[in-house]
């Protein structure tokens, strides 16, 4: 089995290091014959030295000039040679538990993919009860985090990826299609538990509670006028690390 780790990044500088880092001690623990993995960066049009920081660690860097999470995703998945992906977000570390986990998954052949719940530290009181909710329709709903989502490189590519139009929201509606699609050849989608994906607050850091709140209550009034525009989804795109 060869696993594909693909890691959109755009001016992670600050990250990017940790992420891999973090790659590279799961996937040494979790050596095993048989088993192989490749870790691709894919350089959202950066600015700052987060391909070279990349190309340092090891990783295979490619190049996306369009600054859009499903379009570096793609680009990510398109040089990939792997029959898993996985998916996870350079502000995100994973863990050899949670790799361990989705080893499992795979050797099973019962799954089509799967996501996991996150850990966000130090989060206020109004942003643990965020997560808490979202934790739980995540479970539910069986809907994949954007910060990891993993897949058979196959079913993949025959629902068509993530979806271009959407500038976020775009990894549930990728859970969607790939539970459709392992509907019909008899496999399951699921979210794992056992290990949180430890992510990143800075979201809740960089940004206040009113202009959090006034994003969330945009995509909920509006959701497909605000998930296809880049300019209502400040929180996603303006740039701040």
């Amino acid at each position: 089995m060869h696993l594909s780790i693909i890691v959109p990044a755009f001016n992670e500088e600050r990250l990017i290091t940790h992420c891999l880092d973090s790659i590279a001690e799961s996937l040494a623990a979790n050596q095993k014959p048989g088993f192989t993995a490749e870790v691709i960066v894919v350089d959202n049009n950066s600015t700052d030295k987060t391909a070279k920081l990349a190309k340092r660690a090891g990783a295979k860097v490619v190049f996306e000039p369009i600054n859009q999470i499903g379009r570096a995703r793609n680009a990510g998945a398109a040089v990939a040679t792997g029959d898993w992906l996985l998916f996870v977000d350079a502000d995100s570390l994973l863990n050899p538990g949670m790799v361990a986990d989705i080893l499992k998954m795979i050797e099973t052949r019962k799954y089509v993919g799967c996501g996991s719940v996150m850990h966000m530290p130090n989060l206020p009181w109004w942003g643990a009860a965020v997560m808490h909710l979202w934790t739980i329709t995540s479970v539910l709903c069986r809907w994949a985090s954007g910060a990891l989502v993993v897949c058979r490189a196959d079913a993949f590519r025959e629902v068509g990826g993530f979806n271009q139009d959407l500038f976020a929201a775009d990894e549930i509606d990728l859970s969607r299609l790939l539970k459709k699609w392992g509907r019909k050849h008899g496999l399951k989608f699921t979210i794992l538990t056992r290990h949180p994906l430890v992510t990143s607050p800075r979201k809740v850091q960089l940004y206040t509670g009113r202009e959090l709140a006034s994003q969330m209550l945009n995509v909920f009034l509006s959701p497909r006028r605000a998930l296809q525009d880049k300019k209502k989804l400040p929180i996603w795109y303006d740039g701040r690390r």
